[in-house]
């Protein structure tokens, strides 16, 4: 269970990383930050995508529910339903090992 906690940290902080990607973008946020904030989402971008790989097989997820949970990092604020969805998948497998 501890590879899917960290996946859903690695999917909040992911999301928000590209958010703050985009207020860059729409010059919210000033450029001289670009190449940090860049950096920083890339290495959440690897982090996550493994991590999904990681998690979708141990939990027996179908390819298309991995395909998926991989096409919301490139979506903005899907990673809301991703956390929804990893919430009830949770749930599910406490009342089954229960």
């Amino acid at each position: 269970m501890l590879n899917a906690k960290v996946f859903r940290i690695a999917s909040v902080l992911e999301g928000v990383s590209y958010l703050v990607i985009l207020c860059i973008t729409l010059g919210l946020i000033d450029r001289a930050y670009v190449f940090n904030i860049g950096m920083t989402h890339g290495v959440l971008f690897v982090v996550y995508c493994v991590l999904s790989l990681l998690v979708s097989h141990k939990q027996g997820w179908s390819v298309l529910v991995w395909l998926l949970v991989l096409l919301a990092a490139f979506v903005p604020f899907a990673f809301i339903p991703v956390e929804m969805f990893l919430q009830k998948e949770r749930r599910r497998s406490k009342v089954l090992a229960s």
